[in-house]
Parts: C-alpha cells; sequence; structure tokens
C-alpha cells in the first residue's frame, strides 16, 4: 500500500513506536497495520534501543516522557546508532521549547498528544518519504565515489604508465642508443617529447586534484619541521632556477617551525608556489621563502619580483586551470591546476593561503598552518 514512500519497493517500511502508555503503542500498531507498515513497540527507551540495534526501523516514534531513559537521550543514541533513522517525538507535554531542543539533536517532526489517525499517517508518511530521500541520496554518493575511485585508477594505469613509457622510449632514442638520428627527426621527437610530458604533467596533477577531493592525499597529520622541507624544495627547483636565470633563496625563519602536517603533501604545495615564482619572474629575478611565526600559526611567505597579478585576477588564481597571462609572446607554462592543488592541500590541513600581488612588482604567497600540538614537539 505504501510503495511509493517506502525505502525499497516491495519491501513493508518499518516503524518502531516507543511509548512507555500501552493505549498508545497499541493504538498506533493498529493504525500502521492497517495502513500496510510493519509495527513495531517498546515500553521504554531501553527497550527501544535494543530493537533498534535489532531491527534497524525506518522511523522511530519516541514518546518524550518516559521513565529511565528519557526520550531526548533515544534521540541522542538513535543517531549514534544509525543518523539515517528518521525520529518523530510524541508527548503529551509539548512545548515549543521542547521541541526546538529534540529538533536540535536529530528529531525530523514533532507531533504533541493527543493526535488523529490522519495526523499520524501524515507524519508518519512524510518522514518515510523523507528516510527515502536520505537513502537514495546517500546511494547516488557512494555510487559517485566508486566512480571517481575507478576512474583515478583507469587515469593512472591506462594512460599514465603508457606515457611514462613512451617518453622513456624517445629518450633511449635522442640518447643515440638506438643509433644515429638525423636532426630533422631529432628536432621532431624533441619536440613531440615535450608535448607528451605537458600531457602526463597534466595527468598528474589531475590525478592528485582528484584524490584531494576523495580525501586520499592527506591521510596522517604529525608535527612536521616546516624549514627542512623549503630547504628540499629549495635543492630540488636548482635546475629550474638556471634555465630561467632566477635566484630562489631561503629567507629568514622563525625558531619554531614545527606544523601539524603530512610532509610529502606540504613539499608539492611549497614546490607548486616556488615554481609558479620562478616561472612568472623576470630575467635575473629573486624568490625568497620565509618562515615567520605567530600565536596559533607558522607562517610560510613565497615572495618574488615577477610580472605580479592584475587585481581583477586575483580572486580566481586558484581556480582550476586559471593560468595568469604572461608578457607579449611568452607561452603561458603550467597546466593551470598547481595554485588549486595546493589550496586544497593546505585547506585539508586546516591552514589558509593568502597572497598579495602588484602588476610589475612581484606577489607574495602566505601560507599560514597550525602549529603542531606542543605534546608532539
Amino acid at each position: 500500500m505504501f510503495q511509493e514512500g517506502g525505502t525499497v519497493l516491495g519491501k513493508k517500511p518499518v516503524v518502531l513506536v516507543i511509548d512507555d502508555e500501552e493505549i498508545m503503542r497499541d493504538s498506533c500498531t493498529q493504525i500502521l497495520t492497517k495502513d500496510g507498515f510493519q509495527a513495531e513497540t517498546a515500553e521504554n527507551g531501553t527497550i527501544g534501543l535494543e530493537k533498534i540495534k535489532e531491527i534497524k526501523p525506518d522511523l522511530v516514534l519516541v514518546d518524550l516522557k518516559m521513565p529511565g531513559i528519557s526520550g531526548m537521550e533515544v534521540l541522542e543514541k538513535i543517531k549514534e546508532i544509525d543518523p539515517n533513522i528518521i525520529s518523530v517525538v510524541i508527548t503529551g507535554y509539548a512545548t515549543v521549547e521542547s521541541a526546538v531542543d529534540a529538533m536540535k539533536i536529530g528529531a525530523y517532526d514533532f507531533l504533541p498528544k493527543p493526535f488523529s489517525p490522519d495526523q499520524l499517517r501524515l507524519i508518519i508518511r512524510r518522514g518515510l518519504e523523507r528516510r527515502k530521500l536520505i537513502l537514495e541520496t546517500e546511494s547516488l554518493r557512494q555510487e559517485k565515489k566508486l566512480m571517481e575511485e575507478n576512474f583515478i585508477t583507469m587515469v593512472s594505469h591506462q594512460l599514465r604508465s603508457p606515457l611514462v613509457t613512451i617518453i622513456q622510449y624517445y629518450e633511449v632514442i635522442l640518447g643515440g642508443m638506438a643509433g644515429d638520428v638525423p636532426e630533422k627527426q631529432k628536432e621532431i621527437i624533441q619536440k613531440t617529447k615535450a608535448r607528451l610530458e605537458g600531457l602526463l604533467n597534466l595527468i598528474t596533477d589531475w590525478l592528485d586534484v582528484a584524490r584531494l577531493d576523495s580525501g586520499q592525499i592527506v591521510e596522517s597529520l604529525q608535527p612536521t619541521p616546516v624549514k627542512k622541507i623549503v630547504t628540499k624544495v629549495i635543492e630540488d627547483l636548482k635546475p629550474l632556477t638556471q634555465e630561467e636565470n632566477i635566484s630562489l633563496e631561503l629567507g629568514s625563519c622563525s625558531k619554531n617551525d614545527v606544523v601539524q602536517g603530512n610532509a610529502d603533501t606540504l613539499e608539492q604545495v611549497f614546490s607548486n608556489l616556488a615554481t609558479n615564482a620562478i616561472r612568472y619572474n623576470r630575467p635575473n629575478g629573486k624568490v625568497i621563502v620565509s618562515i615567520k611565526e605567530n600565536a596559533d600559526y607558522i607562517a610560510v611567505e613565497v615572495r618574488d619580483t615577477g610580472i605580479g597579478i592584475a587585481k581583477e585576477h586575483l580572486p580566481f588564481i586558484f581556480d582550476q586551470f586559471f593560468r595568469v597571462k604572461r608578457g607579449e609572446g611568452q607561452k603561458v607554462k603550467g597546466t593551470g591546476l598547481g595554485l588549486s592543488i595546493a589550496k586544497k592541500i593546505v585547506d585539508a590541513h586546516g591552514g589558509s593561503i593568502q597572497v598579495t600581488s602588484e602588476p610589475d612588482k612581484g606577489s607574495t604567497f602566505t601560507v599560514l598552518l597550525p602549529k603542531a600540538e606542543k605534546k608532539g614537539r
């Protein structure tokens, strides 16, 4: 009779009535059974909670005033057992305050005693419709998560891995290990290899974004010295600084540089920021990374003497695929995902990232990260 509003077609919705008044339990059972529901009852909160664990009802009617465990306590426990169960409060002592308090701890609706069969039917149907929507939403969320995980795996293994192999083959050819390569063919291979490397970088960055969105990257936070990470980034970026003729150095550092963080992902943050600062700099320009301390955070500043960012572009720089234009005739480098990835990682650490910039004068990116807890230092 209630298949359209039920949680599963062909299955009777289960409604549990928890009330210390026998006449109330019997009356509700008669109405619910007549309307095609599976009715269960419990004379107090303790028995009611045991039944909830056992039968996992779709909806629970809970009397607020009962001996032993109160209705409010039952509502709290229901959310712990299964947050998707719909709870409806019934009581003969209804007040605005009690209704508000019940809603705050998870009740879907409030039904004051005495109530008519039609009032009960209406609130039950509304509650079960709500339950159905919740379960459908949860099912779609799980399906979406599974699709994302499968897609990440597919991109990682079936797209990224072959690209890496192809690039390695080109390196073998360009290195002369497969025989001499005429200059014109070498030029074509180098251009092809550069395009493939660009595609590989895009895939790698996209995978990072996808993993961050699914919460897979920042798995554990622990006391982490920032200076050590920044020093490694500076060392790793030496070839790029030499290629772009840019100076990258460590500036002033506070004595306390320990944050609650994940070293691998924080390295990616500072590498992305420093790489951008190098690429959008001027010939003979500078990039200085400084570490400062305030009351609650460690601040890492990446300051450059580059081309800067126009005021109207600042709100969009952390958007995926947004890239600041370089000078006339200069190619825009990168995938447009670096800053987006950096922000997602910093957000996952409970920190924030800020930027100040002025065209033709340079930019300063400041990463604020929570200090490590004292007991972990």
